[in-house]
C-alpha cells in the first residue's frame, strides 16, 4: 500500500480542454512558480477528438502555497488555455455515502477497505431501503439510516437521501447492489458524483434470478461493471470491467460466489478511482488514470 498524502502539502491537478501546442509547459511553470515539485503525470491526447488530459500529483515546498492560493494562482492558466479543471488536497477523503438493499457484499468490501486505510474515503452513512445490514454499519461505526421506498413513496425517499447527502456534505453516492431505479430527477442532480455496480450479463438476462438464466445458457464468462449513474438505466460512463472465466462445472450457486467476488472488486477499483481524482467523464466515456 502506498503510503498516504501528507496533508496540507500535496495536491492533485487533473484538466482537459482542446489539445493545443504549450499545455503541459503551462502546467509544469504554474508548479515551478508554486515550489511545486511532480510526484506523478498523467496524460492522454485523444487524437479523434482533439481533446487533451492531464493528471498531476504534486508536493509543494511554500507552507504558504495552500489549497486556496493555488487554486486562486492556477485560475489564469486555466483562463487562458480554456481548461476544464479541478485541484484537490490529496489527503483529503472523499465523503462517501453508500447505498444498499438486500445483497451486502460490496457493502461489506468497502467498509473493510476503509477500515484498513486502502480506500482514501470517509463514509458518514450507509443508507438502505431495508434493515439486513444495519448490525453490519453498526460494527464499523457508521450510521445508518433506512429509508424505506414504494410506488408511493419514492418521491419522499429521494428527498430524504438529498437531504442527508447536503446535511452529511457527501461527495460521492455509491450504489452497492442498492436495488431501486433512481428517478430521472435524481440521477440529474447527483451526474457525475453516483457510481452504480452491476453483473455483466445485462442486457442478455435482465430482471430476476439472473444468475440462473446465465447458467442456463451455459456462459463461459461472469463479469461486473461499475459505472456513473444517469437518468439511461445502466448506461451511464462506464469506470471499471473485469470478468472470470467459468465453465459447465458451476451451478448457479458456485456463478453467483464468483460474481460477488467480481462486483466488489470492480467497485473498489471505481471509488477509489474516483477519490483519487483518476476518472475523468468525456462525453458518453470516461479517461481513468490508473
Amino acid at each position: 500500500m502506498s503510503p498516504r498524502p501528507q496533508p496540507g502539502l500535496e495536491y492533485v491537478l487533473t484538466l482537459s480542454c482542446p489539445d493545443r501546442a504549450g499545455l503541459v509547459h503551462a502546467v509544469s511553470g504554474f508548479l515551478v512558480r508554486n515550489s511545486g515539485n511532480i510526484l506523478q503525470s498523467q496524460q492522454f491526447d485523444d487524437r479523434l477528438k482533439g481533446r487533451f488530459f492531464m493528471r498531476v500529483h504534486f508536493d509543494v515546498s511554500d507552507p504558504n502555497a495552500d489549497l486556496k492560493t493555488l487554486r486562486y494562482r492556477f485560475g489564469p492558466v486555466a483562463e487562458s488555455y480554456g481548461l476544464t479543471w479541478t485541484l484537490r488536497d490529496a489527503s483529503t477523503p472523499t465523503r462517501t455515502l453508500i447505498m444498499v438493499s438486500k445483497f451486502g457484499h460490496c457493502l461489506n468490501d468497502l467498509l473493510f477497505r476503509q477500515r484498513t486505510g486502502s480506500l482514501n474515503i470517509d463514509i458518514p452513512a450507509v443508507v438502505s431501503n431495508h434493515r439486513d445490514f444495519e448490525s453490519l454499519a453498526d460494527t464499523y461505526g457508521v450510521p445508518f439510516f433506512h429509508v424505506p421506498v414504494t410506488r408511493d413513496t419514492k418521491p419522499e425517499a429521494e428527498a430524504r437521501l438529498l437531504e442527508l447527502v447536503r446535511e452529511l456534505d457527501v461527495e460521492l453516492i455509491v450504489l452497492a447492489r442498492y436495488m431501486q431505479v433512481l428517478s430521472d430527477d435524481l440521477c440529474k442532480q447527483l451526474e457525475g458524483r453516483a457510481i452504480n455496480i452491476h453483473h455483466s450479463f445485462l442486457p442478455s438476462f435482465k430482471g430476476a434470478r439472473p444468475y440462473n438464466q446465465a447458467y442456463d445458457r451455459g456462459v463461459k464468462l461472469v463479469g461486473a461493471t461499475a459505472h456513473y449513474v444517469t437518468p439511461e438505466l445502466d448506461e451511464g460512463q462506464i469506470i471499471d470491467q473485469d470478468v472470470v472465466r467459468v465453465d459447465h462445472s458451476l451451478d448457479p450457486d458456485e456463478l453467483v460466489t464468483v460474481g460477488r467476488d467480481v462486483e466488489a472488486q470492480v467497485l473498489a477499483h471505481a471509488v477509489k478511482w474516483h477519490s483519487e481524482s483518476r476518472v475523468m467523464v468525456d462525453g458518453n466515456r470516461t479517461v481513468v488514470f490508473r
